[in-house]
């Protein structure tokens, strides 16, 4: 017995020296105490298949006057090793925020929300298998957290509340309304059913409550993308223009959300067309009820011969430059002080031009340029969430 306890003892006191060595190593090769125990965390909490769940999160204290953030959808956002790949580049490009899929244009809601019409009808595919623990992660980081909502185009929530989804108006019948599908065959939402305004605003209280800091709400406008002449609305009747069910969604939010930060993507082209062009999105509607409003002046989407350009992707700056200068010029137009501020989308995926990082660099510079002293950052897109490198 006192053999066996003098063994036990010198194991003990053998495995301690190691424990001791360890620290010293860390300590003489100046590691980062909070980032060894981050990643001690990061390990035990990510698994796919054994998570440890944590209560959910505050908001960030000290949130960044400039924002530098990159897309994340739900499936990487998801997926351990897309994390690690992701701290490289916040590391890399000087990125201190992220905007992460809520819910995307698939109609999945990405992590297991509570919320009373995700549980009813099963809209949650929890590839994200613990939201509290994934804005830690980046809140452990200072990286801001910015949940991103696709809106109206929803094929899931379409099929299971088809009474408030567009249909074929050429298909369907009086007893039967047969949905109908852009181009990439999904299913879009009536832009001025209420009931789709207050799912989408219960998702956007429910990622609050979690710590997102942040909400940004894309794809708010009507159909495009498909033979729109085809589509029936089961409320919206045209006796407003679609701008006006825009304008009326657009207070709504801001009335629901009314303590909150919120953002709005915009296509390109309404910072440089006055009416709606057809998809209901007005810029000066956006102002007085969004903090931030995000163009997407992705140059690739401008068409050819914009500023007489034969490829407008092959001028980045000039293009978001001009965009940006005319965007600005309405702001200051506007009868009431604002407080909104610009905030746009950049590409960095190469269509029309290979997007490298002087590309990006030059997106970048034409944004400084053209907001000047408003200049609050800007998010860069790439639907695979892959980033290049790039000198900020």
């Amino acid at each position: 017995m006192k053999t066996f306890f003098w063994k036990n003892i010198f194991v003990s006191f053998f495995v301690l020296l190691i424990v001791i060595a360890g620290i010293y190593f860390a300590l003489k090769n100046d590691f980062d105490k909070n980032k060894i125990l981050a990643s001690l965390s990061y390990q035990k909490n990510i698994s796919q298949n054994n998570i440890n769940f944590i209560s959910r999160q505050e908001k960030l204290k000290n949130p960044p006057e400039e924002i530098r953030a990159v897309y994340i959808n739900g499936y990487s956002a998801g997926t351990k090793t897309y994390l690690k790949y992701l701290d490289g580049v916040i590391e890399n490009n000087k990125i201190n925020a992220v905007v992460i899929d809520i819910k995307g244009s698939d109609g999945w809601v990405y992590y297991d929300s509570k919320i009373h019409d995700v549980k009813k009808y099963n809209l949650s595919n929890r590839i994200i298998k613990d939201i509290n623990f994934l804005i830690k992660h980046f809140h452990d980081r200072n990286i801001y957290v910015i949940g991103r909502i696709s809106v109206f185009e929803d094929p899931l929530y379409a099929k299971a509340r088809p009474e408030l989804a567009v249909y074929d108006n050429e298909k369907s019948t009086e007893t039967e309304k047969i949905l109908w599908q852009d181009y990439n065959g999904l299913m879009w939402l009536d832009p001025a059913s209420q009931d789709v305004w207050d799912y989408n605003i219960s998702l956007a209280k429910d990622a609050f409550y979690h710590g997102f800091d942040e909400i940004n709400f894309d794809y708010v406008r009507f159909p495009t993308d498909g033979n729109i002449e085809k589509i029936g609305f089961p409320i919206y009747n045209g006796k407003i223009s679609k701008s006006e069910v825009m304008n009326n969604f657009f207070k709504y939010l801001r009335e629901k959300l009314a303590n909150e930060k919120i953002s709005i993507d915009l296509f390109g082209l309404t910072t440089i067309k006055r009416g709606d062009i057809g998809i209901g999105q007005i810029l000066e509607n956006a102002f007085e009820n969004f903090d931030y409003i995000s163009p997407m002046v992705y140059p690739s989407h401008y068409a050819k011969g914009f500023m007489g350009f034969l490829n407008p992707a092959e001028y980045p700056y000039e293009v978001i430059k001009y965009s940006m200068d005319e965007a600005m010029l309405r702001k200051n137009a506007y009868p009431v002080k604002l407080s909104v501020k610009f905030r746009p989308w950049i590409q960095d995926f190469n269509i029309g031009a290979e997007y490298n990082s002087e590309m990006i660099k030059k997106e970048i510079q034409a944004v400084k340029d053209s907001l000047e002293e408003e200049y609050v950052g800007f998010m860069i897109w790439n639907p695979s969430n892959i980033y290049t490198k790039f000198e900020y």
